[in-house]
């Protein structure tokens, strides 16, 4: 498996970055407005703020998700629409927001999914990265009945699949937040 910075086992990994033309508190206002993730992410339709400050840490979000049949088909993954829960655990404005996703008893587990900004050039660089180190809730279910190989092949794909949602988002945010920008300096 592979191991962090301070030996810890992870079991996902996952990071992607883009290049955007915008300040980053520009692109961070956007990125932690956690209910507009239906307009950049693959999975997460969008959803509400139902505790805390929106965007502040120890805030929860509940997210409302949907993901496709062919999705890891032959896994028994949730398909169709489900919902989450997610508490902000970092909230740097400009530089980071991070969430971790909450279980069935509302307890985060070690399942962390973020955002980080930094200046780039005359614009910033935008890193979306994932990282799992004990098995959720959900993925302890999914694998329960797997043998070895199978839940080998199971988080391989896994990890493809997430790391090709968060090529994704980042492709779709640099859009919207160009966009909005564009519109911002040239409005009518």
């Amino acid at each position: 498996m592979p191991q962090t910075e301070n030996s810890r086992s992870v079991l996902l990994e996952a990071r992607s970055a883009v290049v955007i033309s915008a300040e980053p508190h520009v692109v961070y206002s956007v990125v932690s407005d956690l209910p507009r993730s239906g307009e950049w992410s693959p999975e997460c339709l969008g959803g509400a703020w139902v505790s805390g400050e929106p965007g502040a840490v120890g805030s929860v979000f509940r997210g409302e998700n949907e993901r496709s049949p062919e999705v890891v088909a032959w896994a028994p993954v949730v398909r169709g629409t489900w919902h989450t829960e997610a508490e902000v655990v970092a909230a740097e404005f400009g530089v980071t927001f991070r969430w971790s996703m909450r279980n069935s008893s509302g307890e985060r587990q070690d399942s962390v999914w973020g955002f980080d900004v930094e200046p780039y050039g005359s614009g910033s660089l935008l890193t979306h990265h994932f990282r799992m180190g004990n098995p959720t809730e959900g993925i302890r279910g999914i694998t329960a009945e797997m043998d070895g190989p199978t839940r080998a092949r199971f988080f391989a794909e896994w990890q493809a699949k997430v790391a090709g949602d968060l090529e994704a988002t980042v492709r779709r945010v640099k859009d919207v937040v160009e966009r909005e920008v564009a519109g911002a300096t040239h409005p009518g």
